[in-house]
């Protein structure tokens, strides 16, 4: 690929933090292997090394959006300003073309005892703009910081989501070449968010690269074309959002993914047959049989410890079983049988239903409903069935519902079986509202006058 279409190269970038001990060793270590070597004598230590990054590879194009994600303390801060050049790397390289604009820490960058629009003309003038520059684009800072008349008090009054908001309105109005987000939205409030989202996408379109890091899996699904999962300072995994955020939510867990293999279908499996309304079905209560059904996604991210498992799922919308699409208004029935290797005590199961691009729509569990007859269950070698019934309200389209089985140590949550995105549901095209979700508004209307 030509080098002229890549905004950020990255290659075998690595950082390494000298720890001390005590002030000593820091004195020793500046002193001590001088001494040794003119003594001859056998090079010593005083120090240990941290890793912060180690050996990170990877390319960004132009107008390419990458999210960054990972949990505390793997190295995205450290990546991030290796990048912008606040930090010097160990080892490796990394090649930058055009502008950078970042927003690494909060108020970085701002002298606490200027005001605001000081701050503006003090920013713009180190991303290289000239003071004509910066005059052109004064009002539209202003007008997309919306912060009144704070613009013209010291930034010390201000507080964290006033900086937040001057901080993004001078990074993105520049119209940088490449724009990098460390979880500096976050502060904001709703309605500012969705205006940053919508300028990021502005600045998609005219070529911008934007490297967005947050713990917020949605933002990454939603808004990034491509991911890059760090851990503990090492670069585990890249590619496709989706993917990389269920492999995240596995290290959230404290696991690393454990494949659940399905058993091979067995004729003589035990089916007791369950009802709903006038329909009779038949779940599994011995053999994984979930894949054979109609709906299932093979694509499905299946993970746990193997001590529970989501054997078979029934699905029906106004009574017919397996339908290769919905009508939102129908009511749909979702069943499914699940096994105990293990004895379990108080297991939680839970249902999520998401759009094909991972952004959630509605999640609940048996936790949350306070049903403690489910969370009365668990006994080892027993197998139960669940049945729950809800309204489609869901906008034509495609969508994803997800299964799992858990239970809770404390604040830990202890994933036993988690089928992500294993049953495919259509909703057929329909043209009664328009969103995502049909909130069954009535409108009336009078004469007045």
């Amino acid at each position: 690929m030509s080098s002229n279409n890549i905004a950020i190269r990255v290659s075998n970038l690595s950082k390494c933090y000298q720890i001390y001990e005590t002030p000593r060793d820091r004195l020793k270590q500046f002193v001590m292997p001088r001494i040794r070597r003119v003594a001859g004598k056998q090079q010593k230590q005083y120090f240990r090394e941290f890793w912060a990054l180690k050996d990170v590879s990877f390319e960004i194009k132009k107008g390419e959006t990458v999210g960054i994600i990972g949990r505390n303390g793997s190295g995205k801060s450290t990546l991030l300003q290796m990048i912008c050049g606040t930090l010097t790397p160990t080892s490796g390289s990394i090649q930058t073309n055009g502008r950078i604009a970042a927003l690494l820490e909060l108020g970085s960058g701002f002298n606490t005892e200027f005001t605001g629009r000081e701050n503006v003309y003090m920013n713009a003038a180190v991303l290289g703009l000239s003071k004509e520059e910066v005059d052109a684009r004064y009002d539209d800072i202003v007008a997309f910081a919306d912060i009144g008349e704070f613009i013209e008090r010291p930034v010390k009054t201000y507080s964290s989501g006033m900086m937040v908001r001057l901080a993004f309105a001078v990074q993105s109005q520049i119209d940088p070449d490449i724009l990098i987000v460390d979880e500096a939205l976050s502060v904001g409030d709703a309605k500012f968010q969705a205006k940053c989202f919508d300028r990021l996408r502005q600045l998609k379109e005219n070529g911008t690269s934007i490297l967005l890091v947050t713990h917020s899996s949605e933002q990454i699904v939603t808004h990034c074309s491509n991911a890059i999962l760090l851990n503990n300072g090492e670069q585990l995994e890249s590619g496709e959002p989706r993917r990389i955020v269920n492999r995240y939510m596995d290290l959230l867990f404290g696991k690393e993914r454990k494949t659940l293999e399905s058993k091979p279908q067995n004729s003589s499996s035990d089916k007791p047959v369950l009802s709903t309304g006038d329909v009779a079905y038949s779940l599994s209560s011995q053999d994984d049989i979930f894949s054979t059904r109609l709906g299932y996604n093979p694509h499905e991210y299946r993970w746990g410890d193997g001590t529970a498992s989501i054997l078979d799922f029934y699905l029906a919308a106004d009574g017919e079983p397996y339908p290769s699409a919905v009508t939102s208004g129908q009511s749909i029935c979702l069943a499914v049988s699940v096994q105990f290797v293990s004895e379990l005590l108080r297991p939680i199961l839970g249902i999520t239903i998401k759009t094909k691009e991972g952004v959630t729509i509605y999640g609940v569990n048996s936790e949350t409903l306070e049903n403690d007859e489910f969370q009365s269950l668990g006994q080892k070698a027993s197998v139960v069935q669940a049945e729950a019934t809800l309204k489609c309200r869901l906008a034509p389209g495609d969508y994803f519902v997800s299964l799992g089985i858990a239970t809770r140590q404390g604040e830990k949550v202890i994933p036993h079986d988690r089928r992500y995105d294993s049953i495919h549901l259509q909703v057929k095209p329909h043209s009664s509202f328009f969103g995502l979700a049909d909130l069954d508004l009535n409108l009336s209307t009078k004469i007045i006058k």
